[in-house]
Formats: structure tokens, C-alpha cells, sequence
């Protein structure tokens, strides 16, 4: 069983679909705690002899929204915003049951609501949750127009609810350590299964394209995963799970395997090409080497010391032959570098390793020093008299709030309020008009496809209110569960609630009703999208715009301190944290940019996918400068520290023209490219073989971040030159 997803790469692919299972974790104390509170309020009103069945959907929609809506930082936070939300539903509900005799005010009540919702979301999203849950229950109330004399029965189930929430949420399943360790455990298992395709791609006797595409593929979903390890690691957690063991060296574990398996598939595919790998001892070092480290479990319960140390010896025979083939009078051309960076980063994922269990063995829990950064306010300071995010985003709200009042009372004058609902909820998460017109698009469309499946089922169970129950609350936790997989597929998924709930409640469904849902989600959608056109608009190529600067922002400091390590003494391995960030934020360049490729224009495909391009080829450059910087006290000549400063100065001042070029308009500037720096460094850098450190090759990505970099500032009208700033 241990080493099944091994065997079988389809097991090991669903064991690691979900790292930390934190999709499934959510999703499934959402559906229990729905369920629970349901139950818990219907046994109380049964035994009371009250038949209310409205006051338990709404424990359990407490119960449920209690698990998803609650979104703050810290434990204590969330405890406090799951109880203030048992206050919000009960208001909720009593000024929905007072009001709802007066369309008006309900329809000022409401819109009300969602204009706090954005505005106050500026203190913490503890208020958006807050107005989410009182627009909810204010919506539930006015509807059924409840009788003030059953809302005790109500206040008793949201309190439930509440506390089904609290209990689920805090005290059953609390242990984020544990969600560590399955994030671990997931990410293990991805580089196994990278790992045997790399053995597959080096046993071929053919370069395969599929191969290497399914090799891209894993990679990516690798590098996704070591993000998502990166985000969970907790100190506390960390030596909860791994006594003795610091959260810097758990960091460093996943980035250099991550950057190792990167560094393989890259050189595998090259040796592939150069047939280099038509020398059967390299090709068998090479499967040996990947083998035994596929199999060091550094960080099992039941660790054999053995598997490192069959991992040491897999690298020092392919030390040896790279010494062999240095030897030789004809070196073979074109591949040996690529030799010697699989050696050398395979090396120190070893020595990584070999130090986390030095660490485990000692048992003794290490204090990290953490930095207290200040604040950078100036930016605050600087946008002080321009309206915030959350504001312009609270009018947008407001505008759509009344139109869609409107509309829902041309369109279903019964249930005006789903249109008012779904412009709510478009507008909920998008900052741009591209992605306002994306997740209005996929909603609308998950919602036909939903009331048609909804619809269908619904006629063939309706009668059998058991199945119906059961299908309701699968899917209820499938739409949970994809909920960051596919927003398309989790609208379909709620869409079909809704009509299992109407077949339930109603005693039948008919196409006419839950059509009047598809129009009305369709209109919502598109108030939302006229609204956020037209009243302070951010078009999305401005949204792109932000997301490069942030990357910008981050790649700067990196590559010039690295620059600088070379006549300064720095520990460039600490710069790791800025590694899983550039790729945070080459992933919000990817999204942002989304919309834009969707389009049919093929100028604006061009563009946005060359940027693209250009922006991840950087991010891989950087993150091999922090993996090949395991070398210190470089041998070169006094005069070169001059040339280095040189090259931070250059560095600095394109980044900073980049970052002006891509926020505003056209303009007259100067980028710098590295050309004379470069040449100095290559005459007066000692040779390979006068140094076991080859100056010449550590610089090697940073000369490519800087012809991107320059690349990128001529597109954008900025001229090139290569003197002296």
C-alpha cells in the first residue's frame, strides 16, 4: 500500500489532487454542518410540536455559511465572526419578518446592505461576511414574510446553526498542523510521479513529445503544490509535526526539490537532444540517481537512514564521471554544464535532507529570528486622496443594487431579488472589468447547465423526497468542493440545489420557475457588468498592468541583492520567500490576463501571451539564481567588484523604467543591457579551470532576466544603450 502511487501513476494523482485535502476538508464540514443543523433544529421542533420547516433550511444555511464565509487571518478572528454571524442572521431575520410588508423598504434595506458590504470590507472581510449572511436572511425572511410570532423558533435555529459551525470549525477539525502534513505528503507524492516520468523520458530511446509535454505539465502542477506548502507552513505547526525541525529548513526542502525536478526535466530534454544520453553509464547514473532520491522519505515516521545514503552514492558516481569526462583532452560540447547543474543542485537537496534529519534526531525545538518588517504606509499616504478599492467598489454595488431591483420587478415580480442576488455576488471578487465579464459569463452558464440537470432530476425523483434529500446534500458539497476548480461547474452544482429545495418545498417544479432563475441570473450578470463598465471602470489591461508591477516590485530586490552577494556577504538562500511569491504573482499576471486572452482580437492575444512568455521565462531565470547559489568566495580579480556595482546600478534603473513603462503612458526612456559588464566579467573572471567556481555560469540568468527585462522596455517605447549610467 505504501508505495502504491508508485506503482500506479493514476493512484498517486488522485492521492495528490487535493494537497492537504483542503478542498475536501471545507467542503465536507459545510455539508455536515448543514446536516447537522438541520436535524438538530427539526428534533426540537418536532419534539416543541412545531412543524416549521423554513426554521431549520435556515439553521442549516448558519450552519453552512458559518464554515464557507468565514475568511479572517488568525483562529481568533474566526471565532469571533462565526458568533457575530448568528447576530447578523438574527437581525436578518427579524427586520426581513418586520419589513416585509413594505417592498420599499426591503428594497432599500437590501441595497443598503450590499453597499456596507464592500464599504466596510476596507476594516476586514469579518464585515463582508457579516453583511453576506444579513442580506441572505433578510432576502429569506421578506420572501416567506415571516410571522414575528415564530421567529423564537428562528433565533433557536440560527443559534444552533452557530454553534454547529463553532464546533465543526474549531474544536473537531481545528489541527492545521495535520493539513501540513497532508500538504507535504501531497507534495511527495507529485515528485514521485515526476520523478518516474523523468526515468520513463531517460529510458526512451526516442525523444518523446508527449512525454516531455506530460513532464511540463507535472512540473507546473509541482510548482503549484510547493506554493501551497509555502502558505501553510506555520512555526507552531512545523514543530508540532516535525520536533526539532525549523520552518526555513522545511522551506528550503521543497524549493530545492521543486527547483531540482525543474532543473532535470530541462537538462533531460537537452542531453535528449544533444544525444547524450546514448552513453548507457550516464543514462544508468542518471536513473539511479533520480530513483534513490524518489525514495529518500526524508521526512517519514519510519525514515531509513539507508535510502540518503543510497542517494549520496547515486550522485558522487556521477560526480566522478563528470570528472572523468573534464579530464579528457575533447570534451564532449554543448552538454557538460548540464551534468554539472544536476550534480550540483541534487547535491545539496541531499544535504538538505541530510540536515532535517539531523535536526529530527536532535529533537530540539531551534527559535527562529523573524524580522518584524515596518509597514511601507507611503503608498497609503500617496493614494490618500483618490477613492479606495472597497469605496469605488461599494458604489459599483450601489448602482447595481438599484438596477437590479428594477429589473427583478419587470422580470419576476414574485422573486424580484435573485436578480439582486447574482449582481451581488459577480461583483463579489472582481476588480476588473475582464473579470466581471468572465465570472458573470461562467455563472450564467453554469446556470443552465444546471437547471436543465436540475430540472430533469428533479421530474424523474420527484415523489421520492429521500433520494432527493440525499442528492441535495451531495450536492451541496460538490459545488464546495470545486468551488476553486471550476466556478462554472459549482454555479451547476447550486443551480440544481435550488431545484431540488422548489420540487421539495413546492411539491413539484416546472420549467417556467426555474427558467425565471436562468433569466434572472443572466440579467444579474449583466447589471454587474454594465455597472462595473461604466462607474469606475478598471479595464483589464490596467489590472494586468498591476499584477507586472507587483512582480516587478518583488524580482527587483531579488536579482540586484543577488548581484550584490557576490562582493557582499549575503545569504541569498534567504531570498526563497520571494521565489514562492514571484510565483504568486506570475499566477495573478496569468489570471488577470485571462479575459484578455479569451478575446477574438488576435493583436491583444499577441501582446498579452508575449508578456506572458517573457514574464515567465524571468520568474524561471530567477528562481535558478537562489537554486545555484550554493557556491561562496568566488576567485576573480579586485577590478571586477567595480563592474558589479555597475550591473546593480543598471538592474535598479530598469526595473524602475519597466515598472513606469507598463503603468502609464508612452514615453521617452532608457534601458540598459549588460553587454560591456558582461564582456569585462569574461575577460577578467578566472577560467573553469583555474576555479572550482565558475563565475561566468552563476551570472548566466542574470544576463537572461536582463535581456527580458529590456526586451519587455523597448516594446514599451524605451530605447536601449549600453554605457554607463
Amino acid at each position: 500500500m505504501k508505495y502504491l502511487h508508485i506503482k500506479h501513476h493514476w493512484f498517486g494523482r488522485l492521492l495528490a489532487s487535493d494537497p492537504g485535502r483542503v478542498r475536501f476538508q471545507k467542503a465536507g464540514k459545510a455539508t455536515i454542518s448543514l446536516i447537522s443543523s438541520v436535524f438538530t433544529t427539526l428534533f426540537i421542533l418536532n419534539a416543541a410540536g412545531i412543524s416549521l420547516l423554513t426554521a431549520a433550511i435556515v439553521s442549516g444555511m448558519v450552519g453552512m455559511m458559518g464554515i464557507v464565509i468565514v475568511l479572517d487571518d488568525t483562529k481568533t478572528k474566526k471565532q469571533v465572526t462565526t458568533l457575530l454571524l448568528a447576530v447578523s442572521a438574527a437581525t436578518g431575520v427579524t427586520f426581513g419578518s418586520i419589513l416585509s410588508g413594505n417592498a420599499f423598504y426591503i428594497d432599500v434595506l437590501m441595497v443598503l446592505i450590499i453597499f456596507s458590504s464592500f464599504y466596510f470590507s476596507r476594516f476586514g472581510v469579518r464585515y463582508f461576511s457579516i453583511c453576506m449572511i444579513g442580506f441572505i436572511t433578510v432576502y429569506f425572511s421578506s420572501v416567506l414574510k415571516l410571522p414575528l410570532n415564530q421567529l423564537p423558533w428562528f433565533y433557536i435555529g440560527i443559534s444552533i446553526g452557530a454553534v454547529y459551525a463553532f464546533l465543526y470549525n474549531f474544536i473537531l477539525f481545528q489541527d492545521s498542523a495535520q493539513v501540513l502534513k497532508r500538504s507535504i505528503r501531497s507534495f511527495h507524492i507529485q515528485s514521485n510521479l515526476t520523478f518516474n516520468i523523468l526515468i520513463r523520458a531517460i529510458q526512451d530511446t526516442k525523444l518523446d513529445p508527449e512525454r516531455m509535454k506530460s513532464l511540463e505539465k507535472n512540473i507546473l502542477k509541482l510548482r503549484e503544490y510547493a506554493r501551497i506548502v509555502s502558505s501553510d507552513l506555520k512555526e507552531q505547526d512545523v514543530k508540532e509535526v516535525w520536533p526539532g525541525l525549523k520552518t526555513s529548513q522545511l522551506q528550503l526542502y521543497v524549493f530545492d526539490t521543486g527547483m531540482f525536478l525543474e532543473t532535470l526535466t530541462d537538462s533531460i530534454y537537452s542531453l535528449k537532444k544533444a544525444n547524450a544520453l546514448e552513453i548507457e553509464k550516464l543514462r544508468r547514473l542518471l536513473v539511479w540517481v533520480i530513483t534513490a532520491l524518489r525514495d529518500a522519505e526524508v521526512l517519514a515516521p519510519s525514515y531509513d537512514n539507508r535510502n540518503l545514503q543510497e542517494a549520496e552514492k547515486a550522485v558522487q558516481a556521477l560526480r566522478f564521471v563528470l570528472i572523468d569526462l573534464l579530464r579528457r583532452e575533447e570534451q564532449p560540447s554543448g552538454w557538460l554544464f548540464l551534468i554539472r547543474r544536476i550534480e550540483s543542485i541534487g547535491n545539496h537537496v541531499i544535504e538538505g535532507a541530510m540536515n532535517i534529519q539531523q535536526s529530527l534526531q536532535d529533537g530540539k525545538v531551534v527559535e527562529e529570528d523573524i524580522e518584524e518588517s515596518e509597514e511601507d504606509e507611503s503608498k497609503d499616504e500617496d493614494s490618500s486622496r483618490e477613492l479606495k478599492s472597497s469605496t469605488k467598489k461599494a458604489f459599483q454595488a450601489l448602482a447595481a443594487g438599484i438596477l437590479s431591483i428594477i429589473a427583478g420587478q419587470i422580470i419576476s415580480p414574485t422573486q424580484p431579488y435573485w436578480v439582486l442576488l447574482t449582481a451581488f455576488i459577480v461583483l463579489l471578487g472582481t476588480e476588473s472589468i475582464g473579470r466581471t465579464y468572465k465570472k458573470g459569463f461562467e455563472r450564467s452558464f453554469g446556470t443552465i447547465i444546471g437547471a436543465i440537470l436540475g430540472f430533469v432530476l428533479a421530474k424523474l425523483l420527484s415523489g421520492h423526497s429521500t433520494i432527493e434529500i440525499i442528492l441535495l446534500f451531495t450536492v451541496i458539497f460538490a459545488a464546495f468542493y470545486l468551488v476553486t476548480v471550476s466556478y462554472t461547474l459549482m454555479s451547476a452544482f447550486i443551480t440544481m440545489l435550488i431545484a431540488f429545495m422548489y420540487d421539495i418545498l413546492l411539491g413539484g417544479i416546472s420549467f417556467t420557475l426555474i427558467g425565471a432563475r436562468v433569466i434572472d441570473t443572466i440579467a444579474g450578470a449583466a447589471i454587474a457588468l454594465g455597472v462595473s463598465s461604466v462607474i469606475f471602470p478598471k479595464r483589464t489591461r490596467d489590472k494586468v498592468a498591476d499584477a507586472i508591477d507587483d512582480f516587478l516590485t518583488e524580482l527587483k530586490p531579488y536579482v540586484t541583492l543577488y548581484v550584490k552577494s557576490f562582493r557582499e556577504k549575503i545569504n541569498v538562500k534567504e531570498l526563497r520567500d520571494s521565489a514562492f511569491e514571484m510565483d504568486k504573482n506570475l499566477q495573478s499576471i496569468k489570471d488577470e490576463a485571462e479575459p484578455l486572452l479569451q478575446r477574438s482580437e488576435a493583436v491583444s492575444q499577441t501582446d498579452i501571451n508575449r508578456w506572458i512568455t517573457i514574464f515567465t521565462a524571468i520568474n524561471y531565470y530567477a528562481r535558478h539564481l537562489v537554486a545555484s547559489a550554493y557556491t561562496k568566495n568566488f576567485e576573480y580579480p579586485v577590478e571586477i567588484e567595480e563592474v558589479f556595482k555597475q550591473m546593480e546600478e543598471k538592474l535598479d534603473h530598469n526595473f524602475n523604467v519597466l515598472s513606469k513603462l507598463v503603468k502609464g503612458p508612452k514615453q521617452s526612456a532608457v534601458v540598459y543591457n549588460l553587454k560591456v559588464e558582461r564582456e569585462q566579467i569574461e575577460r577578467l573572471a578566472p577560467g573553469r579551470n583555474q576555479s572550482h567556481h565558475d563565475l561566468i555560469h552563476h551570472l548566466y540568468y542574470v544576463w537572461r532576466i536582463n535581456q527580458s527585462i529590456v526586451a519587455l522596455g523597448i516594446e514599451f517605447g524605451a530605447e536601449e544603450k549600453n554605457n554607463k549610467i
